[in-house]
């Protein structure tokens, strides 16, 4: 009993709704959040490294990224939004710091960032209270804190740090933009600015004292410590005038492009910086780069980059539909990145060669394409390493999950709810919104190859030997061949709609769990049911089976997972408070892993226990929705709503992965149609004979260059050589005129270096000379200023002694002073006190007598201004009311006009229709009568059948009365027949057990019987056949003994020869007969086949008794039933007799019909009225004891009550067929 190890191997795909999701970490390597992980991805390698979060966390809300590349910090949503730092430079990525603040009442922070020397960090927390928290993060430690919304709580987007100043923040959202300063412990805000209310999306620092922010519309406006000073229409290219006469920036629009579908970029909601200006994107897949010119205040677009547009879809501007909703620059500022909110991911080089090549710039993807929905679907192949996924963005992608890449994918026009895979890996089953399509997997698409009409099929799944596959219909479980694509059968049982369905190993069950809490166990050869489960309290969405087919292991509402062996729960786990939304069971019995409702992975400690030990792994950030593990047991395959689908490697718990043969490798094998083989056969064809013809285009061109290139290497020798000659013959002339050089310059060193030696020798002499002059001066100094020395000292010591004395007269003299200005200060104190409390009282008076008259005034003004709207609004309204009144009115004079020219067109065909109907409703009357008089015999019919009912109820209740009382008496006898049953039953399966033995000992012994006979008879045939063999050689002996007398003479020698061939070689071939020893074995099979059989029929027996135990109570429902319909048809007539007088006075007379039209299908109806209400009559008159007839009384009126209804429904249908003269016999009457 273990518990297995399960390691994030590799994730596809991406969280787009996270705040900063996207940075470089260096120039191979990005961050990004996928699922509940943050992913280090190195773009080059395609290697991904993870980073959990953390167990109570509901998902990530915001990353960032240190700017030391050292550290990254991720926001959690929970009860306690928290931010954790990790290092990056640890191997493991290890958890640095946890932050959280215990006042704050929001559950999450939406945006957070670090400052410029990664020492502090700023996080925004969400609704309601929006307070901005400044930490110094490594001792986690709150330095200051702020409310940063305004007065009607709006949100904020985005907070950030100056790039150069730890104490500089910018926040913006909608209609806010507030720059803060931290000093002294307090966030204070500065540079405010006025402007009109902007939703400010995103912004980002250009320099030290500049932000450019994005709002929602389009534009981006550039601040210069806190002032507007540009507005930029990103959609045009150019900035906006404003009627600022300090705005000193601008943008100089790029080439007529650049404006190309300018009116459709309506919001910029991304802006990342970098060294020669700032990047943009926004909607339609665009990103706009922008550069600062030669004026430091003019910005130029350069540059729009566009989403290139997906071939496999089938949507061509699929591309423009997508919103850049991250960028990020790489450090060295070559690449950039970008994300969308369709989950994908793309990068550009920012080169100026790379940029400046073309009209039109495309992003490139920097991995595979991603879902962009939930994933609905999920499979793998046993005979290749592929991965089949569906989701809800109507695509089918295949995975290869041992390369990581996307092999194939192919978007659709329905949403996709389920996939499967067939184990050779070149067929696909997808359950579409309208049918279900078999597809085939070829070497470059996915193409539709059969169609079947299931509509929203929501499981499917292939055999694992591929022959067969099961389709879920609601609640029908459908299972096909194949081969012959036929519907083999129907497995019918489930009442709600069938989640999960399961095959065995040996394909000989199928396995399916269901909204309606039941777990169903079929056979596939007899579609019937061999075991069940229910529990109708839970709503099964997940079923995995052992390898052996005992076990079956199913999860659902209920929060446990439930162990099912034979129709029995053997076994309960509880989750823990986690809804478990799938299970799996590697094919080798050993691992058990469930996906919950959080996202998270459990690996179970298997064998399953009662307290059901597990380790839970952070996955996915949504519900996971299917899991699968592969056949070699190796990888564990989990998709989610979040659009994610992860791989992890799985081991024991030792850390050892599952031993699985290698012997047989992955399939390399693929699909390709004839016809398309056969164009590519025929443009391999075409592009080897283009080839061969530019090969010899090539070889010719090549003879002509090389006999051109002869010619000019010939002259270029020939003037080589020339230039030689000529050069050798200057080399001559330079060296003598070197060597004469060489010797005049050694006579002139010769010369200079006599004269030096001679000046040196002057040059010293002179020098001492004036050294020991210089000398004796220094010793007379010396002397004078020892001399100096002694008087300034002692000038000195009388200097200090009268500075003593006057010291200490002035400071008598200012004490003196001090003490009387002291006085006068306290006196101007009081004095200033009192003017200051005069002061203050004034203040109040005049502050609180100018807010009253403030107050006053603005409640006029208010009041006038709610009068004008309102008499202006109600003005409009009415003005907007009387011109809709009179546009209905003209409308309704030409409906009016309309509907006078159809009436007068009508009126002859409604007299004639007026006519037909007179002569339906006497027809109607008469069958009305005669209903009225079989309506009266049933009546009393019911009513004797009620009186016999409350007889039978009072029988009933002393019948109830006397169980009971019976029963009291019996409980003690059944207890201990219960008890002698169950001892009976325990010998009766032990002797069954022994009698089993018994034949099955008998069988062997008569088998060793049979094998010893006809070892016996092989043994006597053996030895006749040596007897006969030595017989033989003893006549051959004696005849090649005569032969070799005749050794002298070659003819008698040869003709003894002949006639000892002829003798003992024959021709016959000896036929072996062998026993069949199977015979045996195959008897034993079908005896053990036959008494399973007897076994099953005898629980299918025990079923039978019990659903004919079950007959009576439903008879009794249904007489309920039928007293409910006949009440329902009394309804019904009383109905039809007022719609008959309301037709009567409607039309305006009681005429009775003169004849019966033939044609008219209602006379039709009225005969066999009459003539069925006959017949019922001669049943009421034929019927007389009812009390011993009443199971035939009561199907006869069964049958009678089907036949009025439908003859009821026939009539009003024959009505409903004239709806125009249904429509106007009202107006009809009010012009008569």
């Amino acid at each position: 009993m273990a518990i297995a190890m399960a390691n994030p191997h590799h994730i596809f795909g991406i969280r787009p709704n996270v705040s900063g999701g996207l940075k470089y970490l260096d120039e191979q390597t990005i961050i990004i959040p996928s699922g509940n992980q943050v992913i280090k991805f190195n773009v080059d390698q395609k290697q991904q490294k993870f980073i959990a979060g953390s167990e109570k966390s509901s998902g990530m809300t915001a990353i960032a990224i240190s700017p030391n590349r050292r550290y990254v910090a991720v926001a959690e949503r929970g009860e306690k939004p928290t931010v954790t730092i990790f290092d990056l430079f640890h191997e493991q990525s290890k958890k640095k710091r946890v932050l959280s603040h215990p006042d704050l009442k929001s559950q999450e922070f939406v945006t957070i960032s670090f400052s410029p020397d990664s020492k502090y960090l700023i996080a925004q927390s969400g609704k309601p209270d929006w307070v901005l928290v400044y930490w110094v993060w490594e001792k986690a430690k709150i330095m200051a804190q702020i409310k940063t919304t305004n007065q009607t709580g709006q949100p904020i987007h985005q907070v950030s740090f100056n790039p150069l100043d730890n104490t500089q923040i910018c926040v913006t959202g909608n209609q806010i933009f507030k720059l803060y300063r931290y000093s002294e412990g307090n966030l204070k805000q500065f540079g405010f600015q006025k402007l009109d209310p902007q939703n400010f999306v995103c912004h980002a620092w250009v320099a030290d004292d500049r932000v450019v922010a994005g709002n929602d519309r389009g534009h981006l406006f550039i601040f210069e410590n806190g002032e507007m000073k540009a507005d930029i229409d990103v959609s045009q290219g150019m900035a906006g005038s404003s009627t600022d006469t300090r705005q000193s920036f601008s943008v100089i629009p790029e080439d007529s492009s650049g404006t190309e579908d300018s009116a459709l970029d309506s919001c910029v909601s991304c802006v990342v910086a970098h060294s020669k200006g700032f990047v943009c994107g926004g909607k339609r897949g665009t990103a706009h780069i922008y550069e600062k010119s030669d004026d430091r205040d003019q910005y130029r677009k350069v540059r729009t980059v566009k989403v290139p547009a997906d071939p496999h879809s089938t949507d061509p501007n699929r591309a423009e539909t997508q919103q850049i909703i991250s960028l990020s620059v790489s450090p060295s500022e070559e690449n950039m990145i970008a994300a969308t909110d369709n989950c994908q991911l793309y990068s550009i080089a920012l080169s100026s060669a790379e940029l400046n090549k073309g009209d039109q710039t495309f992003f490139e993807p920097i991995a595979q394409s991603y879902h962009s929905g939930s994933v609905t679907g999920l499979d793998v192949c046993i005979r290749k390493p592929l991965i089949a996924s569906c989701s809800t963005d109507k695509s089918v992608r295949v995975w290869n999950y041992e390369t990581n890449q996307l092999e194939l994918y192919k978007v659709f026009q329905e949403e996709a709810y389920s996939i499967a895979l067939h184990p050779s890996g070149l067929y696909i089953l997808v359950g579409f919104s309208d049918k279900l399509r078999l597809l085939n997997i070829l070497i470059d698409d996915i193409r539709i190859f059969k169609e079947f009409t299931i509509r929203g099929c929501r499981e499917c799944a292939f055999s694992n030997g591929g022959h067969l596959f099961a389709a879920v219909h609601g609640n029908v479980i459908q299972i096909y061949s194949s081969t012959t694509f036929e519907n083999v059968s129907n497995l019918k049982g489930h009442n709600g709609k069938v989640r999960a369905i399961s095959w065995s190993a040996d394909d000989s069950k199928l396995i399916s769990a269901g909204m309606d809490g039941a777990v169903y166990e079929w056979s596939v050869a007899t579609a019937k049911r061999v075991n069940e489960s229910v529990l109708k309290t839970c709503a099964y969405m997940g079923v995995a089976v052992s390898p052996s087919g005992k076990h079956t292991y199913a999860v659902g509402s209920d929060k446990t997972l439930k162990e099912i062996t034979e129709s029995q729960i053997l076994r309960k786990v509880e989750s823990g408070g986690s809804t478990l939304t799938q299970v799996v069971i590697s094919h080798s019995g050993k691992m058990l892993f469930c996906g919950t409702d959080t996202g998270t992975v459990r690996s179970i400690k298997f064998p399953l226990t009662e307290a059901g030990e597990y380790n839970e792994h952070q996955a996915h950030a949504g519900q996971i929705t299917k899991m699968k593990i592969t056949h070699d047991d190796q990888y564990l395959v989990t998709v989610s709503e979040d659009g994610c689908l992860l791989t992890w490697k799985i081991a024991d718990k030792e850390g050892r992965g599952v031993k699985h043969d290698r012997e047989v490798p992955f399939a390399e094998e693929i699909l390709i149609t004839k016809s398309d083989l056969e164009e590519k056969n025929q443009l391999m064809s075409e592009l080897k004979t283009r080839v061969e013809e530019l090969k010899m285009e090539n070889e010719y061109q090549l003879r002509l260059k090389d006999m051109n290139y002869n010619e000019k290497i010939k002259e270029l020798t020939e003037k080589f050589i020339q230039e030689m000659e000529s050069l050798k013959t200057k080399n001559q002339v330079l060296r003598t005129e070197k060597d004469k050089e060489g010797a005049r310059h050694e006579e002139e060193v010769a010369e200079i270096t006599d004269k030096h030696s001679k000046e040196l020798q002057d040059l010293e002499s002179t020098n001492n000379q004036k050294l020991m002059s210089e000398y004796e001066k220094y010793q007379d100094l010396q002397t004078t200023s020892q001399r100096m020395q002694e008087d300034y000292e002692r000038q000195l010591q009388e200097a200090e002694d009268t500075k003593e004395h006057a010291l200490e007269e002035l400071t008598e003299f200012f004490e003196t002073k001090l003490q009387a200005k002291s006085a006068l200060l306290e006196q101007a104190g009081d004095e200033a006190r009192q003017h200051q409390r005069e002061y203050e009282e004034t203040k109040k008076q005049i502050e609180e007598d100018a807010d009253r008259e403030i107050l006053d005034i603005k409640n006029k003004y208010e009041r006038k201004l709610r009068d004008e709207i309102e008499t202006n609004m109600r003005l409009k309204g009415e003005s907007g009311i009387m011109r809709k009144k009179f546009n209905s009115l003209n409308k309704d004079i030409d409906g009016k006009n309309d509907e006078i020219k159809t009436m007068q067109q009508e009126k002859v065909k409604l007299e004639n229709v007026i006519k037909s109907l007179e002569k339906d409703i006497h027809g109607l009357k008469k069958e009305i009568q005669e209903r009225d008089e079989t309506i009266q015999d049933k009546e009393k019919r019911i009513y004797d059948l009620k009186k016999k009912n409350q007889e039978l109820e009072k029988f009933k209740f002393v019948l109830d009365y006397k169980i009971k009382e019976l029963k009291k008496q019996i409980e003690p006898r059944e207890n201990d027949i219960k008890v002698m049953k169950d001892q009976i039953q325990e010998m009766e399966s032990e002797l069954e057990r022994f009698s089993k033995q018994n034949t099955q000992l008998e069988l062997n012994i008569t088998e060793y019987k049979q094998k010893l006979r006809a070892t016996d008879k092989e043994l006597r045939m053996e030895r006749q056949r040596v007897r006969d063999v030595e017989a033989v050689i003893k006549h051959m002996k004696t005849d090649l003994h005569n032969c070799v007398g005749h050794i002298q003479d070659p003819k008698r020698l040869k003709e003894f020869i002949k006639e000892l061939y002829e003798k003992h070689v024959h021709d016959d071939v000896v036929e072996s007969i062998g026993v069949d020893t199977d015979i045996q074995r195959e008897y034993a099979r079908q005896r053990e086949h036959l008494e399973r059989s007897v076994a099953s029929l005898r629980k299918k027996l025990a079923k039978d008794t019990e659903i004919h135990r079950a007959d009576n109570v439903r008879i009794m429902q249904e007489n309920v039933m039928l007293i409910k319909e006949i009440n329902d048809l009394r309804r019904e007539l009383k109905l039809a007799r007022v719609q008959v007088h309301d037709l009567e006075a409607a039309l305006g007379t009681n005429r009775s019909g003169k004849g019966h039209d033939a044609s008219n299908p209602l006379r039709r109806a009225h005969t066999s009225a009459t003539m069925a209400s006959g017949t019922s009559a001669t049943y009421s008159i034929s019927r007389q004891n009812v009390d011993e007839e009443a199971p035939r009384i009561i199907e006869m009126q069964k049958a009678e009550i089907r036949r009025l209804r439908n003859q009821i429904l026939d009539a009003e249908e024959q009505l409903m067929r004239r709806p125009q003269s249904a429509t106007r016999l009202p107006p009809m009457v009010s012009t008569n």
